[in-house]
């Protein structure tokens, strides 16, 4: 039987964080406060509310290389409360499914809900951007390393459709890659990639159990365009985050989490980001 805490392990590895240490450091709100903040669902920037790193979901792009058992579905139901300098967004409920095809093939979709503002100063409500993707293990190796591809299509919600430029399409492919190492209750996984438009991600983190029925995890992402010549805008969100989650049983759990950006600005989505959920996992009737 396929455990549901397998689901929940997500991932920081040095190299990955490495990537806001190169990286050109912007300052984080001191330098914005003549410009208003903008929430997540208004970026178009490949976003990590969904997925390990914010709600134990097996899909999102930042992701480990396991993919679920034939006939196994897997159902996560989420909330989560961003905070900016001076807006505030709500997105409930997050919907994630993902069902295993084969031994080596998984299908999955991410449909989050924004909770639109009463005076239209806030953020733009309705379904928000949204990914529908395929998991193709490339390499499950009996050292414990673990590779994936996971091509997916991503469909920006109204609030970053209004972002993007002129021509611009709110339909995009993504191309992530993933790896993941396991050593007992460890793991440790990376992911990286990028969308049609121009849009890169990278991220990894660690996870461990602390308990037989404890996860505990931490994370970092990080998601940047180049600067769009129509509109002279430059894209780059970092964010670290940790998580905690609790298996009811075998096929029930509860989790947690907390991020927090660094080095980015207002304009990219900088603030303080809290989510929680229920996940289930069910099994075909066959398996015991």
């Amino acid at each position: 039987m396929l455990r549901l805490r397998h689901l929940f392990i997500p991932v920081t590895a040095s190299a990955v964080v490495a990537l806001a240490v190169s990286s050109p450091v912007y300052a984080q709100g001191n330098s914005q406060h003549n410009k208003k903040s903008r929430p997540p669902s208004s970026s178009p920037l490949p976003g990590s509310a969904s997925g390990p790193a914010a709600g134990a979901s097996p899909l999102a792009w930042l992701d480990d290389a396991s993919l679920l058992t034939p006939g196994t579905m897997s159902l996560t139901v989420s909330a989560m409360r961003w905070s900016g300098t001076d807006v505030n967004e709500v997105d409930a409920p997050n919907v994630d499914v993902a069902v295993g095809l084969a031994p080596r093939l998984q299908l999955g979709a991410s449909v989050p809900h924004v909770v639109g503002s009463p005076d239209g100063t806030g953020p733009v409500g309705g379904v928000g951007t949204s990914y529908i993707s395929a998991k193709i293990a490339l390499m499950k190796g009996a050292s414990g390393i673990k590779l994936a591809v996971a091509p997916m299509v991503e469909i920006l919600g109204e609030g970053a459709v209004q972002a993007l430029g002129p021509g611009q399409s709110r339909t995009q492919i993504g191309l992530p890659l993933s790896m993941e190492l396991s050593q007992g209750p460890a793991r440790v996984f990376a992911s990286t990639g990028v969308f049609s438009r121009g849009a890169w991600f990278a991220g990894g983190g660690v996870g461990w159990q602390a308990t037989p029925r404890t996860g505990i995890s931490t994370s970092f992402t990080r998601s940047w365009a180049r600067d769009d010549s129509t509109t002279g805008a430059s894209r780059d969100r970092r964010e670290l985050s940790g998580s905690v989650s609790y298996f009811l049983n075998d096929q029930v759990g509860i989790f947690g989490s907390i991020g927090r950006t660094i080095a980015t600005t207002d304009e990219n989505g900088a603030g303080t980001s809290i989510s929680g959920g229920i996940s289930w996992l069910l099994n075909p009737p066959f398996t015991k």
